[in-house]
């Protein structure tokens, strides 16, 4: 559309009609600014989501418990986790007490999960990437395929300690971490057009192909049997195709897909492309976890009735009864 408004705002100064031209290309720019301003404001709440791990790690170093910064981390390097901590490489567990850790980032887990150095099973460790287990004489391997989060020695990067302290070895960082295949994946996902881009396109195809095809035929009528000078045909046919253009639904779209945006944010939901409000209209089927995602994990008392006759009490919670 602002592609199809800028060759609108030239024929505009072909045919003369500088005012309008200057108009529509007003139009475009305050669009662009406008535009940019938004999706700005969601890149930066983006970028404050890297506060997701921690800066700072303890560290032994030379047989010192110190602090470094968290990307200073390489395997084999032994941490110290306490509680409020959040796990910045993934690592194996070698001592912990009364551990407990909020895996919500990873697996979506409402409740703290504990985490024991105790060895796991021989199929277990066979999932861990970058693990030689050990294989008593006379055994098979399982090579079954288990996912990490739920290794109970493990614990990984975007983890945050719920209570308890624990000293873990590092074997992954960075990219190599469970935490960081999740963000590599993100980055090879092919942006497709919404379908509102889509629209929006055939609209302007439509619109572009009858506009063209009026001019030719206004020029054509203009010269042929009105009997028009050429130069007078030609700018009053760039005239009809400047005046087919929408001009106004170029700022209606963002307008819109704004306000949209407003909304969901009050929702604490994050947009960071426009275009991408008016997808969710296009959405059929919806598939998650109930439990913790959901819910409150709570339930509470929102109706109390007591019959006039002596009997039982019901509590009506969230739509269940409960007798007492």
């Amino acid at each position: 559309m602002a592609l199809l408004l800028w060759v609108a705002g030239i024929l505009a100064f072909i045919s003369h009609t500088a005012a309008l031209g200057w108009a529509i290309w007003a139009v475009i720019w305050i669009n662009a600014v406008f535009s940019f301003w938004q999706e700005f404001r969601a890149e930066q709440a983006l970028a404050a989501l890297k506060n997701v791990l921690p800066s700072q790690v303890q560290v032994y170093r030379d047989g010192t418990l110190t602090q470094i910064p968290a990307r200073e981390l390489v395997r084999g390097d032994v941490v110290q986790l306490e509680e409020g901590d959040r796990v910045s490489a993934d690592a194996r567990l070698v001592s912990a007490e009364s551990l407990y850790l909020d895996v919500s980032v990873l697996t979506g887990e409402s409740l703290p999960v504990a985490r024991t150095p105790h060895p796991v099973r021989q199929r277990e460790a066979l999932s861990v990437r970058g693990g030689k287990p050990l294989v008593r004489p006379g055994e098979t391997p399982q090579h079954e395929k288990v996912n990490p989060a739920e290794i109970s020695n493990l614990v990984l990067a975007g983890e945050t300690v719920a209570s308890g302290r624990g000293t873990a070895v590092v074997y992954a960082t960075g990219t190599h971490t469970e935490f960081g295949q999740v963000a590599h994946l993100t980055t090879e996902v092919k942006r497709e057009p919404s379908t509102l881009e889509v629209q929006v396109s055939h609209i302007v195809r439509v619109i572009t192909a009858i506009a063209l095809t009026m001019g030719v035929l206004i020029f054509a009528l203009t010269s042929l049997l009105v009997g028009m000078e050429v130069k007078e045909s030609f700018i009053f046919a760039i005239g009809i195709i400047v005046a087919l253009v929408p001009e106004g639904l170029l700022p209606t779209v963002p307008l819109s897909l704004a306000i949209g945006v407003k909304r969901m944010v009050r929702h604490n939901a994050l947009v960071r492309r426009l275009s991408a409000v008016e997808t969710l209209s296009a959405v059929n089927v919806i598939c998650t976890d109930k439990t913790g995602t959901l819910t409150k994990n709570e339930m509470t008392v929102r109706y109390l009735w007591l019959p006039p006759v002596a009997g039982d009490l019901h509590l009506w919670l969230h739509g269940n009864c409960l007798q007492v």
